[in-house]
């Protein structure tokens, strides 16, 4: 990740410092099940259909990050599209590393990642959503250049999170589609 966004964008309306409320959901199940929230249902996606999916959540991330009211909450507690933006570009590299130690690793473990924590010391809503937007282009790249180069004799290998979730490379990637489609339908992208 380079250093685009990492600082705040002079004159710009800055997201209300309101605390959200975090997320403690255990979200595996969109695994079994349709998200009734945004009406995906990943588990019938292939690995090697990954990639595309990936790549065609770029330019509409670009788009909403475009968007004037782009810094702006909806309601207080509720992730403006810049926060939701820069939360998609570290899912991206997060769930790179973790494809990467799987593909190393089977049965590789991986620590559970405090999204909120991340937010809070990414200082998310006071990013440039021109540099979140070109990060969050390279980072869905990458990952989409990592799923390209899984074989189908690794989809199997499986991963252990912290938190005790276990996957294999398909159910992870699955797990990740989920997050990233969501979160454009979070934005209304």
């Amino acid at each position: 990740m380079t250093d685009d966004a990492t600082q705040p964008a002079p004159d710009t309306q800055i997201a209300p410092d309101t605390e959200i409320p975090p997320d403690t959901k255990d979200w595996t199940w969109v695994l079994n099940e349709a998200c009734p929230e945004c009406g995906l249902s990943v588990g019938g996606i292939e690995v090697r259909d990954v990639p595309a999916l990936i790549r065609d959540t770029i330019p509409r991330w670009r788009a909403a990050l475009a968007a004037p009211d782009a810094r702006t909450r909806p309601a207080p507690a509720t992730w403006s599209p810049l926060e939701y933006g820069a939360h998609v570009r570290d899912v991206h590299a997060v769930f790179g590393e973790r494809l990467r130690l799987m593909l190393a690793d089977d049965g590789a473990r991986f620590a559970n990642w405090d999204q909120d924590e991340a937010a809070v010391e990414g200082r998310y809503g006071e990013l440039d959503p021109a540099g979140v937007a070109a990060e969050l282009a390279r980072a869905a790249e990458e990952l989409a250049v990592a799923v390209e180069g899984v074989r189908p004799e690794q989809e199997s290998r499986r991963g252990l999170r912290s938190n005790g979730s276990e996957f294999t490379v398909r159910t992870l990637l699955r797990y990740y589609l989920h997050d990233s489609l969501h979160h454009l339908h979070d934005v209304g992208a």
